[in-house]
C-alpha cells in the first residue's frame, strides 16, 4: 500500500527524495504540542486566517497540503493528504485526519499531474529554497489546477514587527519572510498565471478581540493568501 493508500494518489518512483535540501524543522519537532497549542491560544486569529484562505480554494478538488504541519488548516478544510518532515507534526496531522506523506516542499515525493489543489500555509518563511518548492508545486499540479499561498508579509505594518521581532520567538528565529511583490513575481516565475490575493489580520495577533476583516490585495495585512493557476 502506498503512503496515501487508498488515497489514488501516485507517490514519486522509489529514489526521488530529499536531495540534501536542509528542512527547518528543528523547533518544530521538538515544540510540537508548544506550536499546535498556539492556534488554540489565538483562535481569533486562527480562524481569520483559515477564512481568508477558505475563500480563495477552488471547489471540487484532488488536494493536497505542502507542510501540513499538525493538520490545523487541512483538517478543516477537507483536504486529506499532505507532505510534511517533522515526524512528530505528521502524527498530530494523521490524529486529525490527514494522511501524511514524509517529505519536503522542494522535492516532493509524488509524480506530476496529479492534484486541483495544492496548498501552503506559512511555510514559504522557513524553506531553503522557496522558486524550487513553487515549482514542484507547479509539477504536481493537473493544468488549470491552483495554488493557494498562506504567507507572513513583510511589507504589511504587523509584519515588519514580525520580521523585527522574528529573533525573539522560537519558532521564527529562522524565517526569512517575503513580502507580497515577491511572491507575487516568484508565482508567476514558477508558471502561475491568474493570480489573485486576498489579505487579514490588521492587529497584533494578541490583541484581536474578534474575527478580523478579509480585504483584497495585499501590503496591509500581515496574513496574505496567493491563487494562482497552472
Amino acid at each position: 500500500m502506498s503512503p496515501a493508500g487508498g488515497t489514488g494518489i501516485v507517490p514519486a518512483a522509489s529514489g526521488t527524495g530529499v536531495r540534501g535540501v536542509a528542512a527547518r524543522i528543528g523547533p518544530f519537532e521538538r515544540h510540537t504540542e508548544k506550536y499546535d497549542t498556539r492556534f488554540s491560544r489565538n483562535w481569533r486569529a486562527y480562524r481569520s486566517e483559515l477564512e481568508a484562505v477558505r475563500i480563495m480554494l477552488p471547489h471540487g478538488r484532488r488536494s493536497l497540503e505542502i507542510g501540513v504541519g499538525t493538520g490545523r488548516f487541512a483538517a478543516l478544510l477537507g483536504i486529506r493528504i499532505g507532505v510534511e518532515p517533522s515526524q512528530s507534526m505528521a502524527r498530530i496531522a494523521r490524529e486529525r485526519g490527514v494522511r501524511v506523506i514524509g517529505g519536503i516542499a522542494e522535492d516532493l515525493p509524488l509524480r506530476g499531474d496529479q492534484f486541483d489543489l495544492a496548498l501552503m500555509v506559512t511555510i514559504l518563511c522557513f524553506l531553503d529554497d522557496v522558486d524550487g518548492a513553487l515549482r514542484e508545486a507547479h509539477r504536481v499540479l493537473s493544468a488549470g489546477g491552483s495554488l493557494v499561498v498562506g504567507f507572513v508579509d513583510r511589507d504589511s505594518p504587523v509584519g515588519r514587527v514580525y520580521q523585527e521581532r522574528s529573533g525573539e520567538t522560537l519558532f521564527y528565529r529562522e524565517a526569512a519572510f517575503c513580502s507580497g511583490k515577491e511572491v507575487d513575481c516568484r508565482l508567476k516565475s514558477a508558471g502561475f498565471h491568474s493570480l489573485a490575493y486576498g489579505q487579514t489580520i490588521f492587529t497584533d495577533p494578541g490583541q484581536i478581540r474578534e474575527l478580523e476583516p478579509i480585504r483584497e490585495g495585499y501590503g496591509e495585512g500581515c496574513f496574505a493568501v496567493a491563487r494562482g493557476m497552472k
